[in-house]
């Protein structure tokens, strides 16, 4: 799929727009048209030709069609609109698609820096088309206008303004060529940071745990080099565009001006004719060529290579339908020496750990902070795959279970809980659409979020999108509830409770506790982990399992962990 195909295909239901808008530019373009017409007419039969009124009646024509390109001015602003945002909107639609089939298909790299920034592309073709449709089209159609009116005026002064206006046009095609291929790499060498630091970003504490930070800064840094170096190449490109400027837009005057003496000295031409000539190239065609050169190497190239990237993006090849997963009879977990490192040669975050939880079981997991917590809570979910072991649900190994059926029976529920824009009902039951009033009360009850419900308002009150209104923990009181009502028979609390003050957590996970199913709860107090049935310590080498009384007395960092919790403090997870 080309750049051009792309935009066309989003422009293609507005043809309407597309007409109207080509219409009244044309409208708005008539003083242009006329102007030099108007000029020459008002010198040689008038005023020179002693008759001021004809010549002030020839200005009059002219300021006639200023008033007329007024009106059009007016009346083709709403087509702008009608185009832009309707366009970015299918636009931001297709391309959000493309990168959730992509990522589904384990295609990441191939979506750049990921859906947050191929959108800042799409973004960016927002204002660049819109950009270009306000000015460009206002210059273009009065530099077309222009060239129309001089070539009825004078054809010899026509002839020798485009044989400098078409080659320089031609030459400015080429240079086109040479900054799209620098600039395309400068947006890519962009997007690479954007890829290195991201991973570097979100597991900062996985880095400082195991002295990786160095080795990170070094990544980040070799593609900040390489984008500058990019940025340079792309500066030293534009240059080229001097000699092209001054072979379209000066020459042509220049000449003009030249060869008026003799124009004038052997009657091919009048005063008028040249004055109106004048008034052609310096107020139509000049500016045109001008913007057409400055701002098509800026804002031309830049939507030309925006686009470009949205086509890969959006070229999602269409992959064979996967083997229908299985869908396990029970729901043990099973870690069968799991290892797993956040970069090929980084150290492991987890190291050959073994592990197993039975169905219907209370599981707190603890450890110092960036020992791997929250990524053995990614690995349980079916988020993160090792890179040696196996992880086992029902028996089954993860990577073969049924998607749909993974994704009902196993919940995660984070730290930064997410709620959704529509209702409070409509947050609660996301997982679970079809649930009744009465099911939907008693969890809001189970976690403790009724206070919450009522003082939003009730079930149908208005959420925004992110819960911006909302404090942390009543988002997580939000999410807690939405887990609980949904029919997930594994459920995955990574800190999921941080926000909540004691008494509330204790409720919240004493309701999970209760609930039929498996509840592995990531610990970042000690009355968490004195809840679980057991408790697994991670210290980064090892692991050690058992109840709270037996890993006080047997395991030394857990008595650690728990005087440091007990003292007042907290582990961050």
């Amino acid at each position: 799929m080309s750049a051009a195909g792309l935009l066309l295909r989003h422009l293609r239901p507005h043809r309407r727009a597309v007409a109207r808008l080509a219409l009244w530019s044309a409208v708005e373009a008539l003083p242009m048209l006329v102007s030099g017409a108007c000029i020459a007419a008002a010198i040689d039969k008038g005023f020179l030709a002693g008759r001021p009124w004809t010549g002030l009646g020839w200005l009059l024509l002219l300021g006639v069609a200023w008033v007329i390109s007024a009106v059009a001015t007016r009346r083709l602003y709403p087509w702008l609109g009608r185009i832009v945002e309707p366009s970015r909107d299918t636009l931001v639609e297709e391309v959000v698609s493309a990168c959730l089939s992509r990522a589904l298909a384990a295609e990441r790299a191939a979506t750049g820096a990921g859906a947050a920034q191929v959108t800042e592309h799409v973004e960016a073709v927002r204002q660049l088309l819109s950009t270009l449709l306000r000015n460009m089209r206002q210059v273009l159609a009065s530099g077309v206008a222009a060239v129309v009116g001089l070539a009825v005026l004078s054809p010899v002064i026509a002839v020798v303004v485009l044989a400098c206006v078409v080659p320089a046009l031609a030459g400015f095609a080429l240079v086109l060529r040479l900054l799209f291929r620098r600039y395309r790499r400068v947006l890519l060498t962009t997007e690479r940071i954007a890829e290195q630091a991201e991973p570097a970003v979100s597991g900062i504490r996985d880095l400082v745990a195991q002295g990786a930070e160095r080795r990170a800064a070094a990544d980040i840094g070799a593609a900040v080099r390489e984008q500058a170096d990019a940025l340079r190449a792309f500066a030293r490109a534009r240059v080229l565009r001097l000699p092209v400027l001054t072979l379209g837009v000066h020459v042509p005057i220049l000449g003009l001006l030249a060869l008026a003496p003799w124009l004038i000295t052997s009657g091919r031409l009048g005063v008028g004719d040249i004055a109106g000539g004048v008034v052609y190239l310096s107020s139509g065609l000049q500016p045109a060529v001008q913007f057409v050169i400055n701002a098509g190497s800026t804002l031309l190239v830049s939507l030309a290579v925006v686009l470009d990237r949205l086509a890969q993006v959006c070229a999602v090849p269409q992959p064979a339908p996967p083997p229908p997963g299985k869908r396990p009879a029970g729901t043990g977990i099973e870690l069968d020496e799991v290892t797993f490192a956040y970069a090929e040669h980084a150290d492991p975050v987890l190291r050959e750990l073994t592990l197993s939880i039975p169905p219907h079981r209370h599981l707190a997991v603890v450890g110092p902070s960036g020992i791997g917590k929250s990524t053995l809570a990614a690995l349980l979910a079916g988020l993160a795959t090792p890179q040696c072991g196996r992880i086992l649900l029902g028996g089954v190994p993860l990577d073969q279970v049924d998607r749909n059926w993974l994704r009902r029976t196993v919940a995660l529920i984070p730290q930064e809980a997410y709620v959704f824009a529509g209702t409070v009902r409509e947050n609660l039951c996301y997982l679970r659409p079809d649930a009744g009033h009465r099911a939907l009360t008693e969890a809001v009850h189970a976690v403790g979020a009724q206070e919450l419900v009522a003082d939003l308002g009730g079930y149908e009150a208005p959420i925004a999108a992110g819960g911006d209104r909302l404090s942390p923990g009543q988002r997580q009181l939000l999410a807690l509830a939405r887990v609980y009502l949904s029919e997930a028979e594994v459920v995955v609390l990574d800190e999921a409770t941080c926000h909540l003050d004691p008494a509330a957590e204790e409720q919240a996970e004493h309701a999970f506790a209760r609930r039929p199913g498996t509840v592995v709860v990531i610990a970042h107090r000690i009355s968490s982990a004195r809840r679980a049935e057991r408790i697994l310590v991670l210290d980064g080498t090892s692991a050690a399992l058992g109840d709270h009384a037996g890993l006080l007395v047997g395991n030394g960092l857990y008595a650690r962990l728990a005087g440091h919790w007990g003292a007042g403090s907290r582990a961050v997870g």
